[in-house]
């Protein structure tokens, strides 16, 4: 099979042909499809997977090839993704707890094992999401992680219909994070820098635009009646403090981008009103199942640029320039 993998710390892409491998006892082959460029994948040059050489990629979309040994949950043909969170070990504390995203010792796909810049992937069974029909590949693999991430962050968020909800950015998390909330039955809030991203916002079922700019975005929120969520999908430290005196009483601040510095926030501003800074990770594989789900039922659908795995340089550089809109995405067929 043709796979593009890092051979070692600080190294760059490699295009190799790699034996097809065959899964194991509990695990599943899928036939990759699609595959979503994700910023993080930037990790694995960084020396954070745990051995090398490493394919990266956890926004995976394709098929089921063949399983393995005990697997009767999945067959052959089943359209199938897998993202950031790359199974479970069912040993640990968390996933005796059922917190299987905080596993201690289990995978995370394109990092402790190979992941979707490839034309086949192996993942254990209990990683695969199921994609409907309503959604392409290409449309299905971002969601996998960018689309768990802030449809999971919202509905964990305390947040209810009816609620205003706020969403930091208008990139690829945040074109995102504005559909799932409206779609939610959020009084949905984007906020982004520029006047010329508001017909875009509202497009997508933003109900309120605040230029970031030229607007004081607590003040604005607070006219509103405070926002139950701030969903900060931006990495900007001043854009996501900005923010916090304008959430109501008990209202959080929901933290899923990560700024190069520490959050500073002003502690009169939590303890005042009670709330609450907080951040959250991805998702389980049924979290990504769910989103896919919700997706499909609602509309909610990406913006993805395509490239042939052959051009993987080319469109990963795209990406970490931030010329993407909003998500380049790998195909393999």
């Amino acid at each position: 099979m043709r796979a593009v993998q890092v051979a070692q710390q600080g190294g760059g892409f490699e295009q190799v042909e790699r034996e097809r491998p065959e899964p194991g006892r509990g695990q599943v082959l899928v036939r990759v499809n699609a595959c979503g460029i994700c910023h993080s994948d930037s990790m694995v040059s960084g020396g954070f997977a745990s051995a090398y050489p490493r394919v990266p990629g956890h926004e995976v979309a394709g098929e089921v090839e063949a399983v393995g040994d005990g697997v009767e949950q999945w067959r052959p043909g089943q359209r199938v993704g897998i993202g950031w969170f790359g199974g479970a070990c069912f040993v640990c504390a968390p996933c005796r707890d059922g917190d299987f995203i905080s596993c201690q010792v289990g995978r995370t796909t394109g990092l402790t094992s190979d992941g979707g810049y490839a034309e086949y992937v192996v993942a254990p069974a209990d990683a695969l999401a199921a994609i409907p029909d309503a959604l392409s590949d290409e449309e299905a693999a971002p969601l996998m992680c960018a689309g768990v991430t802030t449809y999971n962050a919202l509905r964990e968020s305390g947040a209810r219909p009816g609620d205003v909800v706020a969403v930091i950015g208008l990139g690829v998390r945040g074109h995102l994070g504005v559909q799932y909330a409206a779609k939610m039955g959020f009084e949905t809030v984007d906020i982004a820098r520029g006047a010329e991203k508001q017909q875009y916002a509202e497009q997508l079922g933003a109900h309120h635009y605040l230029d970031s700019t030229a607007t004081d975005v607590a003040k604005a929120l607070t006219d509103l009646g405070g926002a139950k969520t701030v969903l900060a999908t931006v990495t900007n430290n001043d854009a996501m403090t900005a923010t916090v005196g304008g959430l109501r009483a008990r209202g959080r601040l929901v933290v899923v981008g990560v700024p190069d510095q520490p959050l500073s926030v002003n502690a009169v501003d939590l303890i005042m009103a009670s709330r609450a800074v907080a951040g959250h990770a991805s998702g389980s594989a049924k979290d990504s199942e769910d989103t896919l789900r919700f997706a499909a039922l609602t509309g909610v659908r990406p913006m993805v640029e395509t490239a042939p795995l052959s051009d993987v340089d080319a469109a990963y550089q795209r990406m970490m320039d931030g010329n993407a809109r909003f998500r380049m995405v790998l195909t393999t067929r």
